[in-house]
């Protein structure tokens, strides 16, 4: 079995219908994916998140609910994930929007959790860097190789976090239900680094799937979408970071 990343972006599907349609057409050299290209791009859309991130941050600073813009960015940012998750071809502007929007969610999250706890921004920030700098390491250097057993395994643990966020979030709703991952009993911390550690691994699958579409002479519009998709990650890195540090330093 095949299986691709589970990142909305990096999927299977996608990629594969789009390998089809350049099968069935010449397409010009300098029309097609690289993996330069792909990293200009997500340096393009880190440095558009950041400068979102600290406005939002400055907003909050002077006196605005930071919630306010982290739900508000949240559903626009999921939003235009869905939007180039079925049409990959609308990422040369869906891409940089998300940027912007997932910046106000960034932004939003991390003046709420510094006011909570102070330094654990730059903390999380941190983490998230010397975690990317060690993967794109290991892979770099195929110290860790992405084979197909390492994706379904990978695959597997990403699909049972996300449907134990979502039954865990739905019970919540419902019923008195208070999820384990919640608080900061060593149980809850346990989750919480399990999590990061199945979210650094799909890093591993967006460099090869970067790797393979440049390989494969994916359209140029796939540079934004892998961009796009190796952001969401990182999102997520981080956000899980910022949970697992608050979960910490609560317990001092």
């Amino acid at each position: 079995m095949n299986l691709k990343s589970k990142n909305p972006f990096l999927g299977s599907k996608t990629f594969n219908n789009t390998s089809r349609s350049v099968e069935a057409t010449i397409i010009d050299i300098e029309e097609t994916m690289t993996v330069n290209g792909a990293i200009n791009k997500s340096f393009t859309l880190l440095t558009i998140l950041l400068v979102s991130a600290i406005a939002t941050w400055l907003l909050a600073y002077n006196g605005y609910n930071p919630m306010l813009f982290a739900i508000g960015g949240g559903i626009v940012g999921f939003v235009l994930v869905l939007i180039a998750s079925f049409k990959p071809a609308t990422s040369t502007w869906v891409a940089p929007g998300y940027a912007l929007f997932e910046g106000l969610f960034i932004g939003g999250i991390s003046a709420f959790f510094e006011a909570a706890y102070p330094g654990i921004v730059i903390q999380a920030v941190s983490c998230t860097f010397v975690t990317f700098i060690i993967c794109f390491a290991l892979y770099k250097y195929q110290i860790v190789k992405v084979t197909e057993k390492f994706k379904s395994i990978v695959i597997a643990a990403t699909l049972a976090i996300a449907t134990y966020y979502l039954l865990s979030w739905v019970l919540s709703l419902f019923m008195n239900f208070e999820p384990v991952h919640r608080g900061n009993s060593l149980m809850s911390i346990g989750i919480s680094v399990f999590v990061i550690v199945i979210a650094s691994l799909n890093l591993f699958l967006d460099f090869d799937q970067i790797e393979k579409g440049a390989e494969q002479q994916y359209p140029k519009y796939m540079e934004w979408f892998s961009a796009m998709g190796l952001m969401i990650t990182l999102v997520w890195l981080y956000v899980e970071f910022l949970r697992l540090l608050s979960k910490l330093s609560s317990r001092d």
